[in-house]
């Protein structure tokens, strides 16, 4: 077992974003975890992630703890508030945008390529 407190996190730049800070909770480096890793992030009114993931084979799950988040597909959009999870599949491509005046938190989880 590994306990990670939220006061030992470091920030990291995560490609394609904006307006928000990214920062591990889980992974290989944080806990020896090999199969998945987790983030926390949190999003400033009109911070977001552009469009990305369309060619990417891992599954992602999206949790929001704060806030409200919309997420855009090619073909839907997804407003997600606190308490909602959405789920990724591969390859499935998408946008994230926090579309409103207050700042909002999600937990992210990714697994790792085999």
């Amino acid at each position: 077992m590994k306990k990670v407190r939220i006061e030992d996190l470091t920030a990291y730049e995560a490609p394609g974003h904006f307006g928000m800070t990214a920062m591990r909770i889980h992974g290989k480096a944080e806990t020896g975890g090999s199969k998945f890793w987790m983030g926390l992030s949190h999003f400033l009114p009109g911070g977001g992630a552009q469009w990305a993931y369309e060619d990417n084979p891992l599954e992602k799950v999206y949790h929001v703890l704060e806030g409200e988040i919309t997420v855009k597909s090619k073909s839907e959009t997804f407003v997600l508030e606190k308490g909602d999870t959405l789920y990724l599949g591969p390859n499935e491509g998408r946008e994230v945008v926090n579309d409103t005046n207050l700042p909002a938190s999600m937990l992210v989880v990714i697994n790792y390529p085999e």
